[in-house]
Protein backbone atom coordinates (compact mmCIF):
# COMPACT_ATOMS: atom_id res chain seq x y z
CA UNK A 1 0.00 0.00 0.00
CA UNK A 2 2.81 2.41 0.92
CA UNK A 3 4.59 1.66 -2.35
CA UNK A 4 1.37 2.29 -4.28
CA UNK A 5 0.90 5.63 -2.55
CA UNK A 6 4.47 6.62 -3.37
CA UNK A 7 3.95 5.67 -6.99
CA UNK A 8 0.69 7.66 -7.15
CA UNK A 9 2.38 10.69 -5.62
CA UNK A 10 5.22 10.43 -8.12
CA UNK A 11 2.76 10.22 -11.02
CA UNK A 12 0.88 13.24 -9.71
CA UNK A 13 4.08 15.22 -9.42
CA UNK A 14 5.15 14.22 -12.93
CA UNK A 15 1.74 15.19 -14.28
CA UNK A 16 2.01 18.64 -12.71
CA UNK A 17 5.48 19.12 -14.19
CA UNK A 18 4.32 18.03 -17.65
CA UNK A 19 1.28 20.29 -17.51
CA UNK A 20 3.52 23.15 -16.49
CA UNK A 21 5.75 22.44 -19.47
CA UNK A 22 2.76 22.18 -21.78
CA UNK A 23 1.51 25.67 -20.96
CA UNK A 24 5.07 26.96 -21.26
CA UNK A 25 5.62 28.31 -17.76
CA UNK A 26 8.72 26.19 -17.35
CA UNK A 27 10.39 28.05 -20.20
CA UNK A 28 9.63 31.60 -19.07
CA UNK A 29 12.05 32.82 -16.43
CA UNK A 30 10.98 35.13 -13.61
CA UNK A 31 13.59 37.87 -13.58
CA UNK A 32 14.82 39.87 -10.57
CA UNK A 33 17.46 42.52 -9.81
CA UNK A 34 20.30 40.18 -10.86
CA UNK A 35 19.04 40.33 -14.46
CA UNK A 36 20.68 43.73 -14.98
CA UNK A 37 24.17 42.32 -14.43
CA UNK A 38 23.71 38.97 -16.19
CA UNK A 39 21.66 39.90 -19.26
CA UNK A 40 24.57 40.77 -21.59
CA UNK A 41 25.58 37.13 -21.85
CA UNK A 42 22.40 36.21 -23.79
CA UNK A 43 19.67 37.60 -26.02
CA UNK A 44 16.47 38.14 -24.03
CA UNK A 45 12.83 38.61 -24.95
CA UNK A 46 11.26 40.17 -21.86
CA UNK A 47 7.70 41.01 -20.87
CA UNK A 48 7.60 43.88 -18.37
CA UNK A 49 4.24 43.57 -16.63
CA UNK A 50 2.23 44.78 -13.65
CA UNK A 51 0.26 42.24 -11.54
CA UNK A 52 -2.88 44.40 -11.58
CA UNK A 53 -2.82 45.05 -15.35
CA UNK A 54 -5.68 43.43 -17.28
CA UNK A 55 -3.80 43.43 -20.61
CA UNK A 56 -0.84 41.77 -18.85
CA UNK A 57 -3.05 38.97 -17.56
CA UNK A 58 -4.45 38.49 -21.04
CA UNK A 59 -0.92 38.26 -22.46
CA UNK A 60 0.33 35.73 -19.87
CA UNK A 61 -0.89 32.48 -21.53
CA UNK A 62 0.33 33.74 -24.93
CA UNK A 63 3.70 34.57 -23.38
CA UNK A 64 3.97 31.07 -21.95
CA UNK A 65 3.31 29.66 -25.43
CA UNK A 66 6.06 31.91 -26.81
CA UNK A 67 8.50 30.56 -24.21
CA UNK A 68 7.61 26.96 -25.05
CA UNK A 69 7.88 27.52 -28.81
CA UNK A 70 11.24 29.31 -28.61
CA UNK A 71 12.64 26.50 -26.48
CA UNK A 72 11.30 23.72 -28.69
CA UNK A 73 12.83 25.16 -31.90
CA UNK A 74 16.19 25.69 -30.22
CA UNK A 75 16.17 29.48 -30.48
CA UNK A 76 19.10 31.28 -28.82
CA UNK A 77 16.64 33.85 -27.49
CA UNK A 78 15.69 33.39 -23.84
CA UNK A 79 12.19 34.35 -22.76
CA UNK A 80 11.56 36.03 -19.42
CA UNK A 81 9.17 38.28 -17.56
CA UNK A 82 9.70 40.93 -14.90
CA UNK A 83 7.31 42.54 -12.46
CA UNK A 84 7.95 46.18 -13.34
CA UNK A 85 6.26 47.38 -10.16
CA UNK A 86 8.60 45.37 -7.92
CA UNK A 87 11.73 46.25 -9.92
CA UNK A 88 10.73 49.72 -11.05
CA UNK A 89 14.30 51.06 -11.22
CA UNK A 90 15.34 48.38 -13.71
CA UNK A 91 12.16 48.84 -15.72
CA UNK A 92 12.73 52.59 -15.95
CA UNK A 93 16.30 52.04 -17.13
CA UNK A 94 14.89 50.08 -20.07
CA UNK A 95 12.39 52.84 -20.82
CA UNK A 96 9.27 51.01 -19.69
CA UNK A 97 6.38 53.49 -19.63
CA UNK A 98 3.33 51.25 -19.83
CA UNK A 99 2.17 47.68 -19.26
CA UNK A 100 2.73 45.28 -20.78
CA UNK A 101 5.95 46.30 -22.56
CA UNK A 102 7.77 43.74 -24.69
CA UNK A 103 11.45 44.30 -25.44
CA UNK A 104 14.18 42.29 -27.08
CA UNK A 105 17.52 42.97 -25.37
CA UNK A 106 20.60 42.29 -27.47
CA UNK A 107 23.86 43.45 -25.94
CA UNK A 108 23.53 47.15 -25.21
CA UNK A 109 20.55 47.51 -27.58
CA UNK A 110 16.89 47.35 -26.59
CA UNK A 111 14.20 46.94 -29.27
CA UNK A 112 10.54 47.67 -28.57
CA UNK A 113 7.85 45.35 -29.89
CA UNK A 114 4.76 47.24 -31.05
CA UNK A 115 2.97 44.62 -33.14
CA UNK A 116 -0.05 42.43 -32.41
CA UNK A 117 0.21 40.42 -29.19
CA UNK A 118 -0.07 37.01 -30.81
CA UNK A 119 2.32 34.12 -30.46
CA UNK A 120 3.32 34.01 -34.13
CA UNK A 121 3.88 37.77 -34.44
CA UNK A 122 5.98 37.94 -31.27
CA UNK A 123 8.12 34.96 -32.30
CA UNK A 124 8.61 36.41 -35.80
CA UNK A 125 9.75 39.69 -34.22
CA UNK A 126 12.22 37.83 -31.98
CA UNK A 127 13.70 35.93 -34.94
CA UNK A 128 14.01 39.09 -37.05
CA UNK A 129 15.64 41.32 -34.45
CA UNK A 130 17.86 38.71 -32.81
CA UNK A 131 19.45 37.66 -36.08
CA UNK A 132 21.82 39.47 -38.43
CA UNK A 133 20.98 43.08 -39.17
CA UNK A 134 21.55 42.61 -42.91
CA UNK A 135 20.82 39.08 -44.14
CA UNK A 136 22.43 37.84 -47.37
CA UNK A 137 20.35 36.31 -50.16
CA UNK A 138 22.75 33.90 -51.90
CA UNK A 139 20.41 32.52 -54.58
CA UNK A 140 17.26 33.24 -56.59
CA UNK A 141 15.49 30.38 -54.80
CA UNK A 142 16.15 32.05 -51.44
CA UNK A 143 15.02 35.37 -52.89
CA UNK A 144 11.72 33.88 -54.06
CA UNK A 145 11.26 32.19 -50.69
CA UNK A 146 11.64 35.54 -48.90
CA UNK A 147 9.10 37.12 -51.27
CA UNK A 148 6.53 34.49 -50.34
CA UNK A 149 7.17 34.85 -46.60
CA UNK A 150 7.37 38.63 -46.23
CA UNK A 151 4.95 41.22 -47.53
CA UNK A 152 7.46 44.08 -47.28
CA UNK A 153 11.27 43.92 -47.22
CA UNK A 154 14.33 45.85 -48.40
CA UNK A 155 17.26 44.62 -50.50
CA UNK A 156 20.62 46.32 -51.06
CA UNK A 157 22.24 45.50 -54.41
CA UNK A 158 25.96 46.22 -54.89
CA UNK A 159 29.27 46.42 -53.06
CA UNK A 160 30.69 48.73 -50.42
CA UNK A 161 29.53 52.33 -50.79
CA UNK A 162 28.25 55.34 -48.81
CA UNK A 163 24.73 54.20 -49.73
CA UNK A 164 25.35 50.89 -47.97
CA UNK A 165 26.47 52.72 -44.83
CA UNK A 166 23.20 54.66 -44.82
CA UNK A 167 21.34 51.43 -45.50
CA UNK A 168 22.90 49.80 -42.44
CA UNK A 169 22.06 52.84 -40.28
CA UNK A 170 18.45 52.71 -41.42
CA UNK A 171 18.27 48.98 -40.79
CA UNK A 172 19.50 49.39 -37.21
CA UNK A 173 16.54 51.68 -36.52
CA UNK A 174 13.83 49.98 -38.59
CA UNK A 175 14.62 46.28 -38.09
CA UNK A 176 11.72 46.18 -35.60
CA UNK A 177 9.33 46.70 -38.54
CA UNK A 178 10.67 44.65 -41.42
CA UNK A 179 13.60 42.66 -42.87
CA UNK A 180 16.72 44.03 -44.57
CA UNK A 181 18.67 41.92 -47.06
CA UNK A 182 21.67 42.21 -49.36
CA UNK A 183 22.19 40.44 -52.67
CA UNK A 184 24.21 40.49 -55.86
CA UNK A 185 22.76 41.62 -59.18
CA UNK A 186 22.59 38.01 -60.42
CA UNK A 187 20.23 37.01 -57.60
CA UNK A 188 17.62 39.68 -58.38
CA UNK A 189 14.65 38.43 -60.45
CA UNK A 190 14.75 39.13 -64.18
CA UNK A 191 11.77 41.49 -64.09
CA UNK A 192 13.77 43.94 -61.92
CA UNK A 193 15.41 46.73 -63.92
CA UNK A 194 18.33 48.62 -62.36
CA UNK A 195 19.52 51.82 -64.01
CA UNK A 196 22.54 52.23 -61.74
CA UNK A 197 24.47 50.44 -59.02
CA UNK A 198 24.48 50.29 -56.05
CA UNK A 199 20.75 50.46 -55.39
CA UNK A 200 18.17 49.82 -52.70
CA UNK A 201 14.97 48.00 -53.64
CA UNK A 202 11.73 47.90 -51.69
CA UNK A 203 9.58 44.84 -52.40
CA UNK A 204 5.93 45.19 -51.47
CA UNK A 205 2.73 43.46 -52.56
CA UNK A 206 4.41 41.45 -55.34
CA UNK A 207 5.98 44.53 -56.91
CA UNK A 208 9.08 46.62 -56.25
CA UNK A 209 10.30 50.21 -56.04
CA UNK A 210 13.81 51.56 -56.49
CA UNK A 211 14.86 53.86 -53.67
CA UNK A 212 15.80 57.17 -55.31
CA UNK A 213 15.37 59.76 -52.61
CA UNK A 214 11.60 60.16 -52.89
CA UNK A 215 9.46 62.02 -50.41
CA UNK A 216 7.97 59.69 -47.81
CA UNK A 217 4.58 60.56 -46.30
CA UNK A 218 4.19 58.84 -42.93
CA UNK A 219 1.20 58.64 -40.65
CA UNK A 220 2.78 58.54 -37.19
CA UNK A 221 0.34 56.76 -34.88
CA UNK A 222 0.17 54.63 -31.75
CA UNK A 223 -1.05 51.13 -32.59
CA UNK A 224 -2.03 50.55 -28.95
CA UNK A 225 -4.29 53.59 -28.99
CA UNK A 226 -7.78 52.54 -30.03
CA UNK A 227 -9.12 56.07 -30.53
CA UNK A 228 -10.82 56.97 -33.81
CA UNK A 229 -8.22 59.62 -34.70
CA UNK A 230 -5.32 57.14 -34.91
CA UNK A 231 -7.26 54.65 -37.04
CA UNK A 232 -8.67 57.40 -39.28
CA UNK A 233 -5.27 58.92 -40.09
CA UNK A 234 -3.84 55.51 -40.95
CA UNK A 235 -6.82 54.80 -43.19
CA UNK A 236 -6.43 58.14 -45.00
CA UNK A 237 -2.76 57.43 -45.82
CA UNK A 238 -3.66 53.98 -47.13
CA UNK A 239 -6.47 55.37 -49.27
CA UNK A 240 -4.27 58.09 -50.78
CA UNK A 241 -1.54 55.55 -51.58
CA UNK A 242 -4.09 53.32 -53.30
CA UNK A 243 -6.34 55.79 -55.13
CA UNK A 244 -3.74 58.41 -56.09
CA UNK A 245 -0.96 56.06 -57.03
CA UNK A 246 -0.69 57.26 -60.64
CA UNK A 247 -0.63 60.91 -59.57
CA UNK A 248 1.96 60.74 -56.76
CA UNK A 249 3.93 57.57 -57.48
CA UNK A 250 6.75 59.48 -59.19
CA UNK A 251 7.45 61.72 -56.17
CA UNK A 252 5.97 60.06 -53.09
CA UNK A 253 5.92 56.90 -51.08
CA UNK A 254 3.37 56.31 -48.34
CA UNK A 255 3.36 54.41 -45.09
CA UNK A 256 2.59 54.51 -41.39
CA UNK A 257 4.82 54.19 -38.33
CA UNK A 258 3.93 52.97 -34.87
CA UNK A 259 5.34 55.35 -32.26
CA UNK A 260 7.31 58.57 -32.63
CA UNK A 261 10.70 57.56 -31.14
CA UNK A 262 12.49 57.27 -34.48
CA UNK A 263 10.85 60.40 -35.92
CA UNK A 264 11.73 62.41 -32.80
CA UNK A 265 15.38 61.47 -33.24
CA UNK A 266 15.29 62.36 -36.92
CA UNK A 267 13.52 65.69 -36.38
CA UNK A 268 15.37 66.49 -33.12
CA UNK A 269 12.01 67.43 -31.65
CA UNK A 270 9.03 65.92 -29.83
CA UNK A 271 6.30 65.07 -32.35
CA UNK A 272 2.75 64.74 -31.03
CA UNK A 273 0.85 61.70 -32.32
CA UNK A 274 -1.23 61.07 -34.29
CA UNK A 275 0.10 63.24 -37.11
CA UNK A 276 1.54 63.15 -40.60
CA UNK A 277 5.12 64.03 -41.45
CA UNK A 278 6.71 64.05 -44.91
CA UNK A 279 10.42 63.21 -45.10
CA UNK A 280 12.82 64.10 -47.89
CA UNK A 281 15.25 61.20 -47.69
CA UNK A 282 17.79 62.81 -50.02
CA UNK A 283 18.59 65.90 -47.94
CA UNK A 284 17.09 65.19 -44.49
CA UNK A 285 14.44 67.88 -44.83
CA UNK A 286 10.91 67.35 -43.55
CA UNK A 287 7.47 68.90 -43.83
CA UNK A 288 4.93 69.21 -41.02
CA UNK A 289 1.19 69.59 -41.39
CA UNK A 290 -0.11 73.03 -42.34
CA UNK A 291 -3.70 71.97 -41.83
CA UNK A 292 -5.86 69.50 -39.94
CA UNK A 293 -6.29 66.30 -41.92
CA UNK A 294 -9.97 65.43 -41.77
CA UNK A 295 -10.29 63.46 -44.98
CA UNK A 296 -8.49 62.29 -48.11
CA UNK A 297 -9.01 65.63 -49.85
CA UNK A 298 -7.12 67.43 -47.06
CA UNK A 299 -4.24 65.00 -47.40
CA UNK A 300 -4.10 65.43 -51.16
CA UNK A 301 -4.09 69.22 -50.79
CA UNK A 302 -1.25 69.00 -48.26
CA UNK A 303 0.82 66.92 -50.69
CA UNK A 304 0.15 69.33 -53.56
CA UNK A 305 1.21 72.25 -51.36
CA UNK A 306 4.52 70.49 -50.71
CA UNK A 307 5.06 69.95 -54.44
CA UNK A 308 4.34 73.57 -55.35
CA UNK A 309 6.50 74.94 -52.50
CA UNK A 310 3.70 76.41 -50.40
CA UNK A 311 4.68 74.36 -47.33
CA UNK A 312 8.08 75.40 -45.98
CA UNK A 313 10.70 72.68 -45.64
CA UNK A 314 12.42 72.31 -42.28
CA UNK A 315 15.64 70.61 -41.25
CA UNK A 316 18.20 69.75 -43.92
CA UNK A 317 21.90 68.98 -43.94
CA UNK A 318 23.37 72.50 -43.65
CA UNK A 319 26.30 73.27 -41.37
CA UNK A 320 23.95 74.77 -38.80
CA UNK A 321 21.79 71.65 -38.82
CA UNK A 322 24.86 69.45 -38.47
CA UNK A 323 26.00 71.43 -35.43
CA UNK A 324 22.49 71.17 -34.04
CA UNK A 325 22.62 67.41 -34.64
CA UNK A 326 25.92 67.14 -32.74
CA UNK A 327 24.45 69.02 -29.77
CA UNK A 328 21.26 66.95 -29.90
CA UNK A 329 23.15 63.65 -30.03
CA UNK A 330 25.40 64.71 -27.13
CA UNK A 331 22.38 65.76 -25.07
CA UNK A 332 20.56 62.51 -25.87
CA UNK A 333 23.61 60.48 -24.89
CA UNK A 334 23.97 62.29 -21.56
CA UNK A 335 20.26 61.93 -20.77
CA UNK A 336 20.28 58.23 -21.65
CA UNK A 337 23.33 57.64 -19.45
CA UNK A 338 21.68 59.32 -16.46
CA UNK A 339 18.43 57.44 -17.08
CA UNK A 340 20.09 54.05 -17.41
CA UNK A 341 22.63 54.52 -14.60
CA UNK A 342 22.48 57.71 -12.51
CA UNK A 343 25.52 56.76 -10.44
CA UNK A 344 27.59 56.11 -13.55
CA UNK A 345 26.44 59.43 -15.01
CA UNK A 346 27.46 61.29 -11.86
CA UNK A 347 30.84 59.58 -11.93
CA UNK A 348 31.52 60.21 -15.62
CA UNK A 349 30.52 63.86 -15.56
CA UNK A 350 30.91 64.77 -11.89
CA UNK A 351 34.50 63.59 -11.54
CA UNK A 352 35.93 65.71 -14.40
CA UNK A 353 33.96 68.73 -13.21
CA UNK A 354 35.26 68.19 -9.68
CA UNK A 355 38.85 67.98 -10.89
CA UNK A 356 38.44 71.13 -12.99
CA UNK A 357 36.88 72.96 -10.02
CA UNK A 358 39.77 71.97 -7.75
CA UNK A 359 42.31 73.11 -10.35
CA UNK A 360 40.55 76.48 -10.79
CA UNK A 361 40.36 76.92 -7.03
CA UNK A 362 44.06 76.10 -6.68
CA UNK A 363 45.02 78.59 -9.36
CA UNK A 364 42.86 81.31 -7.81
CA UNK A 365 44.13 80.76 -4.26
CA UNK A 366 47.72 80.61 -5.49
CA UNK A 367 47.37 84.04 -7.10
CA UNK A 368 45.72 85.45 -3.98
CA UNK A 369 48.41 84.09 -1.66
CA UNK A 370 51.14 85.44 -3.93
CA UNK A 371 49.62 88.91 -3.84
CA UNK A 372 49.24 88.70 -0.05
CA UNK A 373 52.88 87.68 0.43
CA UNK A 374 54.02 90.43 -1.89
CA UNK A 375 51.88 92.93 0.00
CA UNK A 376 53.29 91.76 3.33
CA UNK A 377 56.79 92.09 1.92
CA UNK A 378 56.11 95.69 0.84
CA UNK A 379 54.60 96.56 4.24
CA UNK A 380 57.48 95.06 6.23
CA UNK A 381 59.98 96.80 3.95
CA UNK A 382 58.39 100.18 4.61
CA UNK A 383 58.28 99.43 8.35
CA UNK A 384 61.99 98.65 8.32
CA UNK A 385 62.73 101.90 6.51
CA UNK A 386 60.69 103.85 9.09
CA UNK A 387 62.46 102.08 11.93
CA UNK A 388 65.85 102.93 10.41
CA UNK A 389 64.86 106.58 10.10
CA UNK A 390 63.80 106.68 13.76
CA UNK A 391 67.05 105.12 14.91
CA UNK A 392 69.08 107.56 12.79
CA UNK A 393 67.22 110.52 14.33
CA UNK A 394 67.90 109.17 17.82
CA UNK A 395 71.59 108.84 17.07
CA UNK A 396 71.67 112.43 15.87
CA UNK A 397 69.95 113.67 19.08
CA UNK A 398 72.24 111.81 21.59
CA UNK A 399 75.44 114.05 21.22
CA UNK A 400 73.55 117.29 21.64
CA UNK A 401 71.79 116.03 24.74
CA UNK A 402 75.08 114.92 26.27
CA UNK A 403 76.67 118.38 25.88
CA UNK A 404 73.67 120.23 27.28
CA UNK A 405 73.64 121.24 31.03
CA UNK A 406 71.04 119.68 33.21
CA UNK A 407 68.88 122.47 34.65
CA UNK A 408 68.89 122.86 38.48
CA UNK A 409 65.71 122.45 40.35
CA UNK A 410 64.85 125.41 42.59
CA UNK A 411 64.21 124.35 46.12
CA UNK A 412 61.19 125.60 47.99
CA UNK A 413 61.51 128.92 49.94
CA UNK A 414 60.85 127.48 53.42
CA UNK A 415 63.59 124.93 52.90
CA UNK A 416 66.09 127.71 52.11
CA UNK A 417 65.13 129.61 55.26
CA UNK A 418 65.73 126.55 57.42
CA UNK A 419 69.16 126.11 55.93
CA UNK A 420 70.01 129.75 56.92
CA UNK A 421 69.02 129.14 60.53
Amino acid sequence: MAAWRSWAALRLCATVVLLDMVVGKGFVEDLDESFKENRNDDIWLVDFYAPWCGHCKKLEPIWNEVGLEMKSIGSPVKVGKMDATSYSSIASEFGVRGYPTIKLLKGDLAYNYRGPRTKDDIIEFAHRVSGALIRPLPSQQMFEHMQKRHRVFFVYIGGESPLKEKYIDAASELIVYTYFFSASEEVVPEYVTLKEMPAVLVFKDETYFVYDGKLVALAVIDEKNTSVEHARLKSIIQEVARDYRDLFHRDFQFGHMDGNDYINTLLMDELTVPTVVVLNTSNQQYFLLDRQIKNVEDMVQFINNILDGTVEAQGGDSILQRLKRIVFDAKSTIVSIFKSSPLMGCFLFGLPLGVISIMCYGIYTADTDGGYIEERYEVSKSENENQEQIEESKEQQEPSSAESVVPTVQEPKDVLEKKKD
